[in-house]
């Protein structure tokens, strides 16, 4: 049959293209495909517009528990090792200092036990008082009048640290190498799925134009899109969406390496950051903001992309309770509001300055530019059953020879380790054989023999 494939994966992103790689480099399964609904791949969530461009191995993200640092790290590494091994140094990967920064002796006295209980995971992991800092990242400490700034700052880190990457550009180098494997492994741009049919022997994958494709396994890597294609099919219906979508904001070069703050053990989002941004040279990042909003992907305009599967996987009572939950909270209501305000023109860089100077005291209004066309939608799951958000990522195994993945931040830093997990469940339903050992060797010889 025309267009038959061992295993089909929806989704061009980071997370879709890892799979393909890796199943076509360490498996035996003979014929492999990506359908993507974009003109080109990892368009949407791994664009380098669509996030930090940072691997998170869990040194500097102060949501992380040891315990999850440990895990995240191996994920990470996998990553790095990857693109080392390729030799995409300063094309795909970049190094770069970074460190996480307590303001004020409240966040201080939380670094400073963060750090002693981080070296366990990060034996290299650096800690910075407050005029080190000033000689490796001086615009954290200079007031604009050239004075340092008043209150105590210190900071965890690296000095030097393979920690940036543009993920887009990884996405493809996935792909070609997967295909330099396997050249009979294909991808269909273009192609956006309408439906997914069970066939006698699997599954057929139709889009919205009529075209059809046949899969014996099918893997979702489709981000937002994920969760309304597995309700389609009846499973996932105990679940709803909270999309947010982060944005950014431009500053000029006054960053040298990367740069977080403390963040809110009560709210779900990342704390504002500052990036060097490594697609748009002489440019920092800061960011991101996040507001809630009706869409499963970004849109250029108001209106545009308002979605109706997202009406019908959350119009119900379970999700209007969890999100009156959220906003009962005082913290999470101003936070969200703030978030809304940041949205707005004229307003939102005034009130985001407030935010951005933790990070950059010296920084003026006019440094400020609003980075239209940045930020992307990530998808945090509701559990309705439980009626609570679920953070972290997310995965529907039917055992039916078909998978959804939803995978919010730290999805792209995840994307091999995700891809393991699902290409060793493919290979076993196929019948296929999955080489660990030799993943191992090239991606994470620190799990070999574990």
């Amino acid at each position: 049959m025309e267009n038959q494939f061992d295993v089909v994966i929806i989704g061009g992103g980071v997370s879709g293209c890892a799979a393909f790689y890796t199943l076509s480099e360490y498996s035996d399964i003979k014929k492999i495909a990506i359908v993507e609904k974009c003109d080109r791949l990892a368009k949407v969530s791994s664009s380098a517009k669509a996030n930090s461009q940072t691997i998170h191995d869990g040194s500097i993200e102060t949501n992380y528990t040891v315990q999850k640092a440990k895990k995240v790290k191996l994920s990470a590494y996998k990553v790095r090792h990857y693109a080392l091994n390729k030799n995409l140094q300063n094309k795909i990967i970049f190094e770069n200092q970074k460190m996480a920064i307590g303001v004020g002796d409240d966040e201080c006295d939380f670094m400073k036990k963060r750090h002693e209980d981080f070296k366990e995971v990060f034996p290299d992991l650096e800690f910075f008082d407050k005029n080190t800092i000033k000689q490796i990242e001086p615009k954290v400490i200079l007031k604009a009048n050239g004075e340092d700034r008043p209150e105590n700052v210190v900071g965890s880190g690296f000095k030097k640290d393979w920690c940036a990457m543009n993920f887009a550009l990884l996405s493809e180098n996935f792909v070609q190498e997967a295909k330099k494997v396997k050249p009979d492994n294909e991808v269909f741009l273009n192609y956006r799925v309408k439906k997914i049919e069970p066939r006698s022997d699997g599954y057929a994958i139709i889009s919205d134009d009529s075209r059809e494709i046949y899969a014996k396994f099918v893997l979702v890597d489709a981000g937002s899109y994920a969760l309304p294609l597995a309700q389609s099919m009846g499973y996932g219906l105990d679940l709803g969406c909270l999309p947010v979508a982060g944005s950014f904001y431009f500053v000029p070069d006054l960053l040298r390496g990367k740069v977080y703050t403390v963040q809110n053990p009560k709210l779900p989002f990342a704390a504002v950051h500052g990036d060097p941004d490594v697609a748009i040279k002489g440019k920092s990042r800061l960011g991101p903001t996040a507001l809630a909003m009706p869409k499963l992907e970004r849109n250029k305009h108001l209106f545009g992309g308002l979605s109706w599967d997202l009406l019908k996987m959350d119009f119900n009572k379970e999700v209007f309770k969890i999100s009156w939950d959220l906003l009962s909270d005082k913290e999470i209501r101003d936070y969200v509001f703030k978030n809304m305000v940041f949205e707005l023109p004229y307003f939102g860089k005034r009130k985001f300055l407030k935010d951005a100077r933790k990070i950059i005291p010296s920084l003026k209004l006019e440094d400020l530019t609003y980075a239209d066309g940045f930020g992307e939608v990530r998808p945090q799951v509701l559990d309705r059953t439980n009626k609570k958000l679920e953070l972290g990522e997310k995965k529907i195994s039917t055992n039916k020879g078909i998978t959804f993945n939803m995978t919010p931040s730290p999805g792209a830093t995840s994307c091999l380790q995700n891809a393991l997990v699902d290409a060793r469940e493919i290979a076993d339903y196929l019948g296929a054989k999955f080489d660990l050992e030799r993943f191992y060797q090239d991606l994470s010889p620190e799990e070999l023999g574990q």
